[in-house]
C-alpha cells in the first residue's frame, strides 16, 4: 500500500467516486495487520510527544464519511496511544442556535488545534457542503436570501480553501480523510446494529432515510473532494469496506504527514546544559 495511491490532487478529470474500489487490495493477513497497527500506534505516540514538546505545529485531522463507515473506530483504534492532554476530539452535529448566529466556519476556527496539539474533527465544517447541500438547508440557517445564489457552493469551496490555507500558513497541518464505504457494506453494518442488542443505541431510523439520498451524497462528496483538494491539504480517500486494513492505512498516512514536519525535542542552550550536572549533584546530595 502506498499513501499516494489514495491521495486526491484535485484533478477534475481523474477523480470519480464511482470508479473507486471500496476495498483495499492487500496480501497482508489479519495478524500482520494487527501487529503493524499496534506498531503504528506506538510510533504515532512518539511523534505526538515531539509535536507537543516542540510546540510549533498543530495538526487537524478531519474524518468525513457516510454513517457506519468507521469514523469512531478510526479514532478509537488508531488514536488510542495519543496523549489525552494534547489531543481533542470534536464531533460536528446539527448546528446550535449560537453557531447559526455566527458564520459557518466560526465553530471550526474556535476549535482549531493549538500548537503542539492534535485535534480530530469527527465530521467537520465540510458538512456545510454535504448535508446542507443535499437537503437544501441554507434557508434554515439564517443565510440572507440575497446571498443564497447558484454560486453559493463554489463560494463555500473557496472559503474552505482559504481557511485551510490560513491554517497552513500558521503552522497547522490539515489531514483530510474520506472513508469510502460501499452502499452494500453499509447495509450489512446497519443490519448488524439492529441484530446486536449492544449496538442498538448506534442505530437510528434517520440512517435508513439518509440511504435514500446515497447518490446525492456521492455527488456532493465528489464535488467537495475535487474542489477542496490542494497540494498542501489533499484529501485521502480510504477504501473502508474492511475496517482493519482501512485503520492501518489511516495510521500510515498520519505517520507520513507527521514525519514531514521534522519534529524533534527542544534542545537547551549550552549554559543550561552545563548546569544540569550541577543540579543533579545538588539532588544527589540532598539530606
Amino acid at each position: 500500500m502506498k499513501t499516494k495511491d489514495f491521495t486526491v490532487d484535485g484533478d477534475k478529470n481523474k477523480f470519480k467516486i464511482k470508479d473507486l474500489d471500496t476495498k483495499i487490495k492487500t496480501d497482508l493477513d489479519k495478524e500482520t495487520i494487527k501487529l503493524r497497527l499496534r506498531e503504528h500506534v506506538i510510533e504515532l505516540a512518539s511523534l505526538q510527544d515531539k509535536l507537543y514538546a516542540q510546540d510549533n505545529y498543530g495538526v487537524l485531522v478531519i474524518i468525513q464519511a457516510m454513517d457506519t463507515a468507521g469514523k469512531d473506530g478510526i479514532i478509537k483504534h488508531v488514536m488510542s496511544g495519543l496523549n489525552p492532554q494534547a489531543t481533542q476530539v470534536h464531533p460536528f452535529k446539527q448546528p446550535s442556535t449560537e453557531e447559526l448566529d455566527h458564520t459557518w466556519l466560526w465553530k471550526a476556527q474556535k476549535l482549531a488545534p493549538q500548537r503542539g496539539n492534535i485535534c480530530i474533527f469527527n465530521r467537520s465544517y465540510y458538512e456545510e457542503v454535504l448535508v446542507v447541500k443535499v437537503h437544501d438547508l441554507l434557508k434554515h440557517q439564517k443565510v440572507p436570501t440575497v446571498l443564497y445564489t447558484e454560486d453559493v457552493w463554489n463560494e463555500r469551496y473557496d472559503d474552505i480553501r482559504n481557511f485551510e490555507k490560513h491554517l497552513n500558513r500558521n503552522g497547522i497541518e490539515v489531514i483530510k480523510l474520506f472513508l469510502n464505504i460501499s452502499k452494500d457494506e453499509q447495509k450489512k453494518r446497519l443490519i448488524a446494529r439492529i441484530d446486536d442488542r449492544a449496538k442498538n443505541w448506534k442505530f437510528s431510523g434517520d440512517d435508513i432515510k439518509e440511504r435514500t439520498y446515497w447518490d446525492d451524497y456521492m455527488k456532493c462528496y465528489e464535488d467537495m473532494i475535487i474542489n477542496t483538494s490542494t497540494e498542501k491539504s489533499p484529501w485521502y480517500v480510504i477504501p473502508s469496506d474492511k475496517k482493519k486494513i482501512s485503520r492501518l492505512m489511516v495510521s500510515e498516512i498520519l505517520i507520513e504527514r507527521l514525519k514531514k514536519l521534522n519534529l524533534s525535542y527542544p534542545t537547551l542552550a549550552k549554559s543550561e546544559t552545563d548546569m544540569l550536572s550541577v543540579y543533579k549533584e545538588q539532588l544527589l546530595n540532598e539530606k
